[in-house]
């Protein structure tokens, strides 16, 4: 606030001359720029597997999945109502469910998961363990894909601390177009 603000907003509480107050320039309204589409999805770069099996021991098989393109997810930054995240938790857990029969998912006893967080092409730092719902909604729907019918196939009995390992964030490459996108690298473990 500069000096002629202030003495303008004083005179008007003290009831003052508006001439005083006449005196002060309007202020310039921001106006907010319209979000820009960001393109049409592209296909990241695979994540590089082997610094992430690298701390584990024990290792079976290994599979990168590519989830499917969404332009929402969510974010631990985000302050929704909670019915519009429910509808966004119920397609991403679907997702994940349909992802299993797609890629010929085999059911595992104990794996570690990782999610590779692919941003939008925008110069600004990145915290990919801020995208953590969107993957906890994700193994949701892995673990268990439908909720109506419990006994589906389903990659893991439980997403607990004895089965799944993780989900540990990573850094992936970033897209060239189009909204953010996520891969799950999910490692076979050998059982307890």
């Amino acid at each position: 606030m500069t000096a002629a603000q202030y003495t303008a907003l004083m005179a008007g509480r003290r009831g003052t001359s508006a001439a005083v107050a006449a005196e002060v320039p309007p202020t310039n309204k921001v106006r907010k720029k319209r979000p820009v589409h960001p393109g049409p999805p592209s296909v990241p770069e695979p994540p590089a597997v082997a610094p992430l099996l690298a701390g584990l021991s024990g290792v079976g098989r290994v599979r990168t999945i590519l989830m499917p393109y969404t332009a929402q997810m969510l974010t631990s930054n985000q302050r929704l109502h909670h019915m519009a995240e429910y509808k966004i938790k119920k397609r991403l857990r679907a997702d994940a469910a349909q992802m299993i029969s797609i890629e010929r998912l085999p059911r595992l006893e104990r794996a570690a998961i990782f999610y590779v967080l692919h941003p939008r092409p925008i110069n600004r730092k990145r915290d990919p363990g801020n995208w953590a719902p969107t993957v906890k909604a994700y193994i949701d729907g892995l673990v268990t894909p439908n909720l109506q019918r419990p006994g589906e196939h389903h990659l893991l009995p439980d997403d607990d601390h004895e089965h799944l390992l993780g989900p540990t964030p990573v850094m992936g490459a970033p897209v060239t177009t189009g909204y953010a996108r996520m891969s799950l690298v999910i490692v076979e473990l050998p059982g307890p």
